[in-house]
This record gives C-alpha cells, structure tokens and sequence, in this order.
C-alpha cells in the first residue's frame, strides 16, 4: 500500500501507543469518525469453513463490551455455523482515506440473551421485521419471495412490538491478537502488535 497523496500521516512510535489495545481501537474509530470515514465501525469477518475454505463478509461493530467487541447476525447463517464448527475468527478494520488498518484475531462465542434482546429493541421496526423475513443465506427463488416473507412478519406483528427472532443475536469476539497499521512513505510503514501475555498485553513493533 502506498501513502495516499493527499494524507501525510505522522510517525506512529511506541510510546504513542496506549497499553491497552481496546483503548488504542477506541482512539482510531473515534478518529476515524471525526475525519469523514464512512461507517468507520464496518469490518471484514472471516470464518473457517468445514472444509476448511476460510470465508469473509462485512459486519458491523456495535460495541466494545470489557475485553471483548462484538457484533450481530442470524444464528442460521452460514458465518454463524463456521463460528459454531471453529470459533477462531480474524478481524479487520481498513480505512483508506486515513491509512491506517487494524487486524484483529480472537475467539468467537454467542452473546448473553439479554444483550440480543436489547440491541434488537433499538433497531428500527423495518430492520425488526427483516431479521424475521430472511432466511439468511439459504436459498430463495426471488426478490418476490423476500418481500412476501417480510409482508407476512409486518402482519403478524401489527400493532405490537417485534420481538427478537429466537435464531437472531450477538457474538462476543474475544481478542488474543491486535496488530495496527500506520501508513508511510515509501512503504516504510508502522506495524505494532500486540500479543496477550496472561492479564497484560505484550507490544511489538513488526517490519512493514
């Protein structure tokens, strides 16, 4: 990756790094806001399927929760049965406009019940009534289909709220690895690593 023409992005050094890398990903999304990125919170999720093919999908990331971030989908979907068969995930955060990329590597498990049902209040009805219409990742034989599924659901649910579909909610990922990717000129890029070492977090600087 080359530097961006119009960005000039400052040396990134050791010292500049928090010793926790949830408060360094929190500095970078915040920053990334700030800047103009779109959906700066978006990032790439790769599973492993039974065959050992790894598959990758954007989601989004709705939370930090303690050590672990977390994000939602359908529990029949088919990055929900990779998680199930290996819950080795890897993570990633790619921001071209700023240069700068986080990979994150960790283990992937279902998130409490209670942390489903609130984040699935907060979304809007319309979202609500999808999460119920779609069969995630099975096969459908039209638009038409979808649309007639997603009629169906705003009927059943006129008038009161919508619950949570009980094959809908959350994954914790727990993070074993950090590594954050600083642009430079003539590719002479900062890598930092960060690597748990029991409660503390090991840091490394890696060659570009």
């Amino acid at each position: 990756m080359e530097l961006g023409a119009n960005i000039v992005n400052s040396l990134l050094r050791r010292e500049d790094l928090s010793h926790d890398p949830f408060i360094q990903l929190k500095k970078w999304l915040t920053e990334a806001g700030e800047k103009g990125v779109d959906i700066p919170e978006a990032m790439h999720l790769s599973t492993l399927g039974i065959d050992c093919q790894p598959h990758s999908r954007i989601v989004l990331l709705k939370g930090i929760e303690g050590e672990n971030l977390f994000f939602f989908t359908n529990y029949e979907s088919s990055k929900a049965k990779e998680i199930n068969l290996n819950p080795n995930v890897a993570l990633l955060f790619y921001w071209p406009r700023l240069e700068k990329q986080i990979r994150v590597e960790g283990v992937a498990f279902k998130a409490d019940a209670k942390v489903s049902d609130s984040y699935f209040a907060t979304r809007p009805r319309n979202s609500q009534l999808g999460a119920w219409a779609s069969p995630q990742s099975k096969k459908i034989d039209s638009q038409d289909q979808l649309e007639l599924l997603y009629n169906k659901a705003d009927k059943k649910f006129h008038g009161v709220e919508v619950p949570r579909p009980p094959n809908w909610g959350g994954y914790l990922v727990k993070p074993f690895m950090f590594e954050f990717w600083n642009g430079q000129p003539c590719r002479l890029h900062n890598r930092f690593k960060y690597s748990k070492n029991g409660e503390k977090w090991k840091i490394v600087q890696l060659a570009p």
